[in-house]
């Protein structure tokens, strides 16, 4: 399954032999174009942004160009890589970070001993024609053989066997994640996403909060998290709670955090859409402010205009054309706080990506899952 492209008609271009406020009499007024309203509103947007920033757009444009951190992952990895597939699709490495000091600890983010952990990894593929997309979690805890890597910083790490999937980023960096994904799944990724924790929130709390229902209590002092079941929004400290809570729900296993995470995601789009980010544009500059402020991309969308391109081509995407799904993986016999991948069923998500269609039922039949699935839905 394919998602294909579907052209769009011209914009139309007000012209006619009536003008504007002068219609015939008799005649009734035409519904207003919806796409010709959405100009006008980009138009006021920008007249905003200047406005606030005082000195005029370009200023901001580079104060938010000086915000975002960008790794050279092409440079780092060289040509030992999956071929990239042309046909029209992408992959997206996207990965929440945690440094384990100064802001992510205050958030309860453990031991302050200066390590960085991805403790969320997910791969977004985007099908042919940019209305479709697949993503699949990478559990944390998934033991794997991680390959030698170069980080970005010229640095080499030897390869390891059995080792947690997360340790690759702990140990190389946003690099050796890349190359740990690559050498699992036999896809290239085309881009490199990074969120940090503690700019998650900020983020969270600059939308307004984010409105989800839970069908039971979540308690979980470790992620400063406690709700009662029902419909709440929630601010940025709560939602990051949410998304990194393994005990307060469910088994406590890494598999049922995975399933709010991705709950939560698709609520947090489905948001997004009706926030009316247009409608204020200081409201739309701080949340491009905290985003930039945010994330680290691969260098190829290490500026704001990149960024804008790469997200205006996914604004079609709703929740509804997301599937969302955990790499096949069993409980490892000998340690049940680890997951094994299911190297069969792995093979038919991949092969699936790799060839732009669907991800097939039987490739998640009878694979561990968390017992989190459907304890918390979009408000």
């Amino acid at each position: 399954m394919s998602a294909e492209s579907t052209p769009e008609s011209g914009i139309p271009d007000g012209t006619g032999p009536t003008a504007p406020g002068h219609r015939p009499k008799g005649h009734r007024r035409k519904p207003r174009d919806k796409r010709g309203k959405g100009l006008r509103i980009a138009a006021w947007t920008a007249a905003g942004i200047v406005v606030l920033g005082g000195t005029g757009a370009g200023y901001l444009y580079f104060k938010l160009n000086g915000n975002i951190d960008s790794v050279d992952i092409d440079q780092a990895l060289g040509t030992d890589r999956p071929e990239k597939v042309d046909n029209g699709s992408e992959n997206i490495l996207v990965l929440g970070s945690d440094t384990r000091s100064g802001s992510n600890q205050d958030l309860g983010g453990g031991a302050d001993d200066g390590s960085a952990r991805s403790d969320t990894a997910m791969i977004v593929h985007v099908y042919k024609g940019h209305k479709k997309a697949s993503v699949v979690s990478i559990p944390r805890d998934t033991l794997i053989d991680r390959p030698e890597c170069t980080d970005t910083d010229g640095n080499t790490h030897d390869a390891a066997s059995g080792v947690m999937f997360n340790s690759a980023y702990t140990t190389g960096g946003a690099a050796c994640a890349v190359k740990t994904v690559e050498s699992i799944t036999d896809l290239r990724m085309d881009h490199y996403l990074e969120v940090d924790f503690s700019g998650f929130q900020k983020l969270i709390d600059d939308l307004g909060g984010v409105e989800i229902t839970t069908t039971e209590d979540i308690s979980d002092p470790d992620s400063h998290l406690n709700l009662k079941a029902g419909t709440h929004t929630l601010d940025g400290e709560q939602a990051l709670g949410l998304v990194r809570t393994r005990h307060g729900v469910g088994d406590g296993s890494d598999l049922g955090r995975i399933q709010l995470q991705q709950a939560f995601i698709k609520a947090l789009i489905a948001q997004v859409k009706d926030v009316g980010l247009f409608t204020s544009p200081k409201k739309l500059y701080d949340l491009a402010d905290t985003a930039t402020k945010t994330i680290t991309t691969d260098s190829d969308l290490g500026s704001v205009n990149k960024l804008m391109t790469f997200a205006n081509g996914l604004r079609g995407i709703s929740p509804n054309d997301m599937t969302m799904v955990t790499m096949p993986v069993q409980y490892d016999p000998a340690n049940a706080n680890r997951v094994l991948p299911e190297e069969k069923k792995a093979e038919q998500v991949w092969k699936a990506l790799k060839n732009d269609r669907a991800i097939p039922k039987s490739a998640t039949e009878g694979t561990a899952t968390g017992q989190a699935k459907d304890v918390v839905s979009a408000g």
